[in-house]
This record gives structure tokens, sequence and C-alpha cells, in this order.
């Protein structure tokens, strides 16, 4: 039998924040963090699910949930960019993931697994040909 729950507005419901608004979530406020490339998959293997992947796909990508009904454990796959520190990176992110989740879904964050997959080389901007 379920629970009734009642709220101090009198309102009877039950709220089930999905999976994939937490990944979404967790994607999006990792790669707020300068520093951080991308999420999950080496470079080919993101070009190739990319071309037929949305924007809330792809904010999952590289992101892995476990929700309860209030707290909930995180995993993610990121590429850093070259010439950033990693250690820091990760402190940044596991503060902003755990910051945004409480705000936007009022889930307390047990854990936050950072696995870095890879490096992202920002591409040198091409030189003007001077004739």
């Amino acid at each position: 039998m379920a629970e009734e729950k009642r709220n101090e507005h009198g309102f009877v419901g039950e709220t089930i924040i999905g999976d994939e608004v937490v990944a979404s979530i967790a994607g999006m406020a990792a790669q707020e963090i300068p520093g951080v490339g991308s999420l999950g998959k080496s470079a080919v293997r993101r070009a190739i699910a990319g071309a037929f992947a949305d924007a809330a796909e792809k904010a999952r990508s590289g992101v892995s949930v476990e929700v309860g009904k209030r707290e909930c454990i995180v995993d993610l796959q990121i590429n850093v960019l070259y010439g950033y520190s990693i250690p820091n990176i990760i402190n940044e992110v596991r503060k902003k993931v755990a910051a945004r989740l409480l705000e936007f879904t009022g889930l307390i964050t047990k854990e936050i697994n950072i696995r870095v997959v890879g490096i992202d080389v920002t591409p040198a901007k091409p030189q003007p040909k001077v004739t």
C-alpha cells in the first residue's frame, strides 16, 4: 500500500525525479567548470555517437546515477582540456555537481566518482596568411 503524503499546503502526492534528469543536471554542471572538455568516450566514439544525439542525451553521456528518495550517487567520465590541473578540476566538478543537484532536485549527493578518460586538445587558431 502506498503511503499518502501531505505537505504543509495540504496537497497529496509523491514526486519522483527520473534518473535521466539527475544525470542531465550532473553532466551540465560538470561542463560548467573551466578545464572540463567533454563527457565520456574518446573523441572518435563521441563524434560518431554525437551525430545522432540531442542536447539532453549529450549532457547524460558519460554520466550514470543511482537515485534514492533523498540521496544519489553520481559516476562521471570526463575528458579534461590540456593545460589544466586535473586535481583542481576534479575538486571543482564535485562541488558544482553536488551544489546543482541539491539546488535543483533537493537530493544529497553521497558520492561523486570521477574517471578521467581522456585529454581534449583545443585546436590552435589558424594564423592568417600574409601575401
